[in-house]
């Protein structure tokens, strides 16, 4: 019938190609299979130290900056508070505290952008300039903290996955059958182009990152730590072997470099065989994940007893007149990270808070940065809106790249149909929106876009 032919002709293609053979895969790495292989960017800002910017005008911080729960305010207009003060709890489990980084008056509590274009209610500090600070509580050693101990520390100091999702750590941490993970695996791939702050952290901050590992293993004494690293940052693989040496139950795994060798699904994939699905968390295989810049701050919080306030930023693009990696107080406006690079060469025809891959474009640069802000990046063409859509040839190469090993282009069509129960029937639910499939797409389909929306649908009407 028609629906076999098609399915045939597609995988008919992809078997030829896979018997030519691909010459761009490097024998010995670890990977999964699909992916494609974007120009990177990275060497706009991979070789630019980190450097510390302070903010001049008023900090923003939005009290929904994670999954779940939106965080309660615990203070008023007119309160004066401190960097490092409490300024709003958590509003439930799956929620997180957020804190000042900067020491001010409160000016309001009110709706107000944030990165992705949304209004969100939002705690707006004046900020003083005296950055004066709270005494922050002596901790114990490690070696004296108990398990319950370690997670409260990591839950009340607002820490979450730093890497784009912004999942409250503590609730990570705390699977239902802790004796059951295997593997804690430090995401080191950072696979989005121009993106250089994982990067730049893994050279500068090396022993952070390594005693961040070190307290979420205590977690787990069954657990090996892994740190997964793509081969394109041989110098960060030697510093962290380094770093390790003698240390027991962690190890440095290196993979090929692709896109998205970082996302969840994927690097489990690569560094231990494990496979999941949607229905499943990385628990469910035995594994826990996180972000180069989570495990720093897992480190502050339990060694030093100090909140999530800060995170390193890379401003890049082809628009940026110095393009750099920064480490800047949450709330910061992201029109002063420009500023700071020496503004823009031409006005900019796309701006996007993250990557170009999974990354959100931004409306407006008064926006500021949150727990999940990595990069700010300008370009001066918009070359997803330039490009002209026209009708799927059948080539089979979304079904090729993608990592979920699913039909983009036939999930794309079902999506458009707004056929639900025959999109969530070919498994359209195990699409991680990862956009291989627009890139390599020669006919200029949105199919990520269109796959999203129908995903984001089939996902709300499955958990009503």
């Amino acid at each position: 019938n028609d629906e076999s032919y098609w399915k045939c002709r597609i995988y008919f293609s992809i078997f030829i190609r896979e018997k030519i053979g691909r010459k761009d895969i490097k024998m010995g790495l670890l990977t999964f299979k699909g992916g494609v292989h974007p120009n990177d960017g990275k060497s706009l800002a991979k070789d630019k130290a980190i450097v510390e910017l302070l903010p001049q005008g008023d900090l923003v911080y939005p009290l929904s900056q994670h999954i779940g729960a939106p965080a309660k305010p615990v203070v008023a207009k007119g309160d004066h508070v401190l960097k490092g003060q409490k300024i709003a709890e958590a509003g439930g489990f799956v929620s997180a505290p957020i804190y000042a980084s900067v020491s001010g008056t409160v000016k309001a509590i009110e709706p107000r952008v944030n990165p992705t274009g949304s209004k969100v209610n939002s705690i707006i500090i004046a900020n003083d300039g005296q950055y004066e600070e709270v005494e922050y509580p002596q901790p114990k050693p490690l070696s004296e903290l108990t398990k319950e101990e370690i997670l409260n520390i990591i839950g009340e100091a607002g820490v979450v996955g730093m890497g784009g999702a912004g999942f409250p750590t503590r609730v990570k941490l705390s699977p239902k059958e802790p004796d059951k993970i295997d593997y804690i695996i430090a995401n080191c791939a950072e696979c989005e182009p121009y993106i250089t702050a994982d990067y730049r952290r893994m050279l500068e901050c090396t022993k952070e990152i390594v005693s961040g590992m070190e307290v979420v293993l205590s977690l787990f004494p069954n657990a090996e730590g892994i740190f997964a690293v793509e081969d394109n940052k041989k110098d960060c693989v030697e510093k962290l072997k380094e770093a390790i040496a003698g240390k027991s139950r962690m190890s440095v795994k290196v993979l090929e470099t692709k896109y998205p060798q970082g996302a969840e699904r994927q690097l489990i994939y690569a560094t231990t065989k494990r496979a999941i699905h949607a229905a499943m968390l990385p628990a469910d295989a035995g594994c826990i994940v996180d972000n180069v810049e989570t495990l720093i701050a897992i480190n502050q919080a339990v060694r030093f007893g100090k909140p999530l306030m800060e995170r390193v930023v890379t401003v890049s693009g082809d628009d940026i007149q110095n393009p750099g990696n920064f480490r800047v107080p949450i709330g910061m406006n992201h029109r002063e990270l420009v500023d700071a690079v020496g503004g823009f060469i031409t006005e900019p025809q796309k701006l996007i808070s993250g990557g170009p891959m999974m990354g959100f474009a931004m409306v407006t640069l008064d926006a500021p940065v949150t727990k999940t802000s990595s990069s700010i990046l300008a370009f001066q063409k918009d070359e997803a809106a330039e490009a002209k859509e026209t009708a799927c040839i059948n080539c089979g190469r979304c079904v090729e790249v993608c990592p979920s090993r699913i039909i983009p282009s036939r999930l794309a069509d079902l999506s458009e149909r707004h056929n639900e129960e025959g999109f969530v029937k070919m498994n359209g639910l195990e699409c991680v929106e990862c956009g291989s499939c627009s890139f390599v797409c020669p006919a200029k389909r949105n199919l990520k876009q269109a796959i999203g929306s129908m995903r984001k649908i089939a996902l709300a009407n499955k958990r009503k």
